[in-house]
């Protein structure tokens, strides 16, 4: 039976040249791909172009969606060029031509996420295209229509005590108000609002002794922790993670979450498939209740 999760440690980072790129200046450390047992629905890795470095104009058979971590690069596309920043993020559709240049004099590193997951055997499911025109890149605003399929976030933007008018006017995003619930903050990214339609990227904190009890879902989800410590329990074995490392749950997979301070703990979140309207969540609790329940009545 293969495995319903997966955790890599960030110290195991493991850059490397893409077999086949033609990029230059790329490596990617792959975590969860089409060789992680179980997974069938995501790609997620981090990729890191050198300075001066580029990945010429292509399209791909599925969506790409990134979050820049360190730096700057600059995404060309079809309706423009744009400067993403540490905190940028943003998707790409399926099919949509699409280049990366870093004309920074520093690295820039970024956690992307790929759904439906690529195959090798049709060459990751990448397609070669002749080169978008070269542009002068227009930053990221929120306010600005020209970067609607982009976002930015940070910490900032997580505090409950900061979700006033003038905040709100250049945080992650004017369209989606901040969850909170049981100690837990959530800020969606990228859904359907941004043009995705295969995946979602969001972000997670938790306070102090916050959690979230055992649940599964119809879909799959990569946790990248960037702040903070965190207990995992993914089908009964717990994991604490810490800044840098990855973690992945495969469909039914039931998993848990506690942060067992004394700061608080912050992720980035994805999901794919887009989950569904309803029914995104089995919560382990309810079906013990009702076991329980009906076992009373027989």
């Amino acid at each position: 039976m293969s495995s319903r999760h997966l955790v890599r440690r960030g110290g195991e980072i493991d850059l490397a040249v893409p077999a086949g790129s033609t990029a230059v200046g790329l490596r990617r450390w792959s975590i969860v791909d089409e060789d992680t047992p179980g997974a069938v629905h995501t790609m997620f890795s981090i990729g890191e172009l050198a300075a001066g470095g580029a990945i010429p104009s292509h399209v791909h058979s599925f969506e790409d969606s990134l979050f820049v971590l360190a730096g700057e690069v600059v995404l060309d596309t079809a309706d423009g060029a744009f400067l993403l920043r540490a905190g940028d993020y943003g998707v790409t559709g399926l099919g949509a031509p699409h280049a990366l240049r870093n004309v920074s004099d520093a690295p820039v590193r970024w956690a992307t996420m790929f759904a439906p997951q690529p195959r090798s055997r049709t060459n990751a499911d990448t397609y070669p295209v002749p080169a978008l025109p070269v542009r002068d890149p227009v930053p990221i605003d929120v306010r600005d229509p020209r970067t609607r399929s982009f976002g930015h976030i940070d910490p900032r933007n997580m505090d409950p005590g900061q979700q006033t008018q003038d905040m709100l006017a250049v945080s992650a995003s004017m369209r989606t108000a901040l969850l909170v619930y049981s100690g837990i903050t959530v800020k969606m990214m990228i859904d359907r609002e941004l043009g995705a339609e295969c995946l979602t990227m969001f972000m997670v904190q938790y306070e102090p002794r916050g959690l979230a009890g055992a649940h599964d879902h119809p879909f799959e989800e990569t946790y990248m922790i960037l702040e903070g410590t965190v207990d995992a329990a993914f089908d009964g074995t717990t994991y604490r993670l810490e800044a840098g490392d990855v973690a992945w749950a495969g469909v039914g997979c039931v998993h848990s979450f506690a942060n067992p301070g004394p700061g608080v703990v912050r992720w980035l979140e994805t999901q794919a498939p887009q989950p569904p309207s309803r029914h995104s969540y089995r919560f382990a609790r309810d079906w013990d209740y009702l076991r329980d329940a009906t076992s009373e009545d027989r």
